[in-house]
């Protein structure tokens, strides 16, 4: 058996008391998240939430060990994506060769700065459709990465300890 079918279970493998806690535990810490985020920017009076955020809950808080769930890929892998996404906005603007030409970028530069998060592929897309301009960088992107980093590493230490 490779690694890659150990890493994933089989469809066919019966829901062990072990696989159906760790899915109510990252199916609850992701939830958490996603109202966190969503209470704090209504709190801020600015959005935090971008849909690629959900994405990255999944790595976070179901394959938490995963390389691609990893502080620094969540962070820098969202950071580099959205700023490609934004330079490409402001010198090509919002059509589709610019989209395309922004995520190919996005994730080229993410694989050179070993900040790969699949997630973040999204965000020159996300970039684009909202028409976003640099504090979009800062507000939701850095804050928001910020956010599901802490928690995520606050739940695993204290949520659902098991001895």
């Amino acid at each position: 058996m490779s690694t890659s079918e150990r890493a994933v279970p089989s469809s066919r493998t019966s829901i062990t008391g072990t696989r159906l806690f760790d899915a109510a535990k990252a199916g609850l810490g992701s939830s958490l998240t996603i109202l966190a985020l969503a209470n704090l920017g209504t709190s801020l009076g600015s959005p935090l939430l971008i849909a690629p955020f959900g994405a990255s809950c999944v790595l976070v808080y179901a394959l938490p060990q995963s390389p691609l769930a990893q502080p620094r890929n969540v962070i820098g892998g969202h950071f580099v994506s959205t700023a490609i996404g934004l330079l490409t906005l402001a010198l090509l603007g919002n059509g589709p060769e610019a989209v395309a030409a922004g995520v190919g970028l996005a994730i080229a530069a993410m694989v050179l700065t070993r900040t790969l998060h699949p997630p973040a592929g999204a965000d020159p897309i996300v970039v684009a459709l909202a028409g976003a301009s640099w504090p979009f960088l800062f507000v939701p992107i850095l804050l928001g990465t910020l956010v599901i980093v802490l928690l995520a590493k606050l739940y695993g230490r204290i949520a659902f300890r098991r001895s």
